[in-house]
């Protein structure tokens, strides 16, 4: 499986990402069933955060890291500082708390890449900064990135950083899918826009992206007549979307794969590093993330499936 660089982590990154949202006790034996396969084609990374099905995403991974013994082969993805129903948490004492239990379910002293899972603009970066690279110098992160902040706070806080000699973000992971957004598919996302690519590429920051296949819509089972799944409709129906998919199946067509490979090779082919989060359950799913992974675009390719132009 092809790999990227993230700027403080001896390990590579895989570029395939699985993803754990669906991981609870009840289904342990799928977790590592999920889990032994994704690694056995040569994937190493898992995504979780602190608030994944309250807590057992974190526990179950802990769980089968321990069956496994395999901790130093593993790169951990968890995020913290989700805000709840009192409002925002991304603030020292909430970074402290949620990292500490993280650790402890995932029974491990340190967590390889660290994001905080949301932003809140009305604290400032040298605060948030400050306080992950006290953690950082614990030893309880390697590596610090943001899930869900703008661009331009992104580039403020390394600012920072870089003026006071401290460690500053070396990831982002917004969204970034080849169907583009119609609003924010929950509160508080940041799916990335033109702009945001333009800085990723200038940058080189790693990007990696969450719903990376857009809720499965280039799997054929949406169409503009079938209006069942009202959040699908209402963040991914539009006609330029439509043209996207048109266009992921001629592309598709023609170098004899399957839509959604296409779609997930566009996130892979990119003009900076970039990771894509999966959410594949079972062996055929996550096989068919591993072909499209492989799938090689051309920068003119990339283009033509994303730049719709609707007269």
């Amino acid at each position: 499986m092809n790999t990227i660089r993230v700027q403080g982590l001896e390990k590579t990154v895989s570029c395939l990402i699985q993803g754990s949202d669906f991981f609870t006790h009840e289904v342990y034996d799928k977790v590592c069933t999920v889990l032994d396969q994704f690694f056995a084609m040569g994937g190493n990374t898992i995504d979780t955060a602190f608030n994944y099905r309250g807590g057992q995403s974190e526990e179950t991974i802990g769980r089968w890291m321990q069956e496994r013994g395999n901790r130093k082969d593993v790169v951990i993805l968890t995020k913290g500082a989700h805000h709840d129903a009192t409002g925002p948490r991304v603030n020292p004492t909430a970074i402290a708390s949620d990292l500490a239990t993280s650790l402890g379910r995932l029974q491990t002293d340190y967590v390889d890449l660290y994001a905080l899972h949301r932003d809140d603009v009305n604290i400032p970066v040298s605060v948030i900064i400050d306080a992950l690279n006290e953690h950082i110098r614990a030893g309880r992160i390697i590596a610090i990135g943001a899930s869900n902040w703008s661009h331009t706070r992104l580039q403020e806080a390394n600012d920072y950083a870089a003026a006071n000699g401290l460690t500053g973000f070396s990831f982002s992971s917004p969204n970034l899918s080849l169907a583009k957004p119609n609003e924010a598919r929950w509160a508080g996302c940041i799916s990335a826009d033109t702009e945001t690519c333009a800085w990723h590429e200038k940058t080189q920051l790693p990007l990696l992206s969450w719903s990376s296949q857009a809720g499965g819509f280039f799997t054929g089972n949406f169409a503009p007549d079938k209006l069942e799944n009202a959040e699908m409709v209402r963040v991914y129906y539009s006609d330029a979307n439509w043209e996207r998919l048109r266009r992921a199946e001629e592309l598709a067509k023609k170098k004899g794969v399957s839509p959604i490979q296409i779609a997930l090779a566009y996130v892979l082919n990119q003009s900076f590093p970039s990771a894509a989060l999966i959410g594949a359950q079972n062996k055929a799913e996550q096989e068919s993330c591993l072909e499209g992974s492989q799938i090689k675009l051309s920068p003119e390719e990339v283009q033509w499936l994303e730049n719709v132009q609707l007269v």
